[in-house]
């Protein structure tokens, strides 16, 4: 299960997206969600498969171990895809089978619509794959920071965030290990009746639940036996340094930007 879940963990790497300032990368992230729905005909599209790609190869993460994890996902996109095509009745009819028709807005839509979330899932993906839970913490921190002028808790927000991205493969290593337990105790999650795999779901969730509140008092009681008593008076060991090739990505996006503005229909 580890291998096929990529949102959440880091991939260690010598890539010039591993060695930028964590405030540049969230910064992209947040923009490029914004401007994906600039795009709005096939050239647009293009434009934005090319920059999330040129991304994707900067990273220097595994193509195999993003093929891996996407394999999920990739379900849910085509989910998308097929009820966009069948549920979108506007356009052209270009295909009629019974009850079943066929639309060109449909089919435009469905693939313009699953390519718009499979992009999303990438860059997104990209920020924890290349950036440590530690450094998003800082990086949330330092650019939320002008809201503690209105009494906004910014250092417990992003110590939040930041604890609960990097529990995520941690949990769903322990449903693994669990899965694989109950298995062994003769439990099937993926045969039988709908309702007999509902049910046997329940002896999996309890423990996941019981470990979980377990976890988290431990880290609790870890970090008040450190000492740790909220963000006020405390100092950093690793300073945020904004470098030139944070300044080119974020010049890139703004390029991009532009260009989506002038060649959307």
């Amino acid at each position: 299960m580890m291998d096929k879940m990529i949102f959440g963990r880091y991939v260690p790497a010598d890539s010039v997206l591993h060695k930028m300032d964590p405030r540049s990368k969230i910064m992209i992230i947040f923009l490029f969600v914004c401007i994906i729905f600039l795009a709005n005909n096939v050239v647009t599209y293009a434009l934005i498969g090319i920059y999330t790609f040129f991304m994707l190869g900067l990273s220097r993460v595994p193509v195999r171990f993003l093929y891996g994890g996407l394999k999920p996902v990739i379900w849910l996109v085509l989910f998308t895809f097929i009820l966009q095509l069948f549920f979108t009745k506007e356009g052209a009819l270009l295909y009629e089978l019974g009850p079943v028709k066929i639309y060109e807005e449909g089919l435009r839509q469905g693939i313009f619509i699953s390519l718009r979330f499979f992009f999303l899932i990438l860059m997104t993906s990209l920020l924890t794959l290349t950036t440590t839970p530690i450094e998003i913490t800082d990086g949330l921190e330092t650019l939320l920071h002008p809201l503690n002028k209105v009494r906004f808790p910014v250092h417990e927000m992003a110590l939040m965030m930041s604890i609960s991205l990097r529990f995520i493969p941690t949990l769903m290593q322990e449903t693994d290990k669990i899965m694989k337990a109950q298995i062994a105790r003769g439990v099937e999650f993926a045969s039988g009746p709908f309702m007999e795999r509902i049910k046997a779901v329940i002896p999996l969730l309890i423990p996941l639940f019981v470990s979980s509140f377990k976890r988290a008092e431990e880290l609790a009681i870890a970090m008040e036996a450190r000492g740790y008593r909220g963000g006020e008076g405390r100092t950093k060991y690793r300073e945020l340094s904004w470098k030139k090739a944070d300044s080119l990505q974020m010049v890139l996006l703004v390029l991009v930007t532009i260009l989506l503005f002038l060649l959307r229909s």
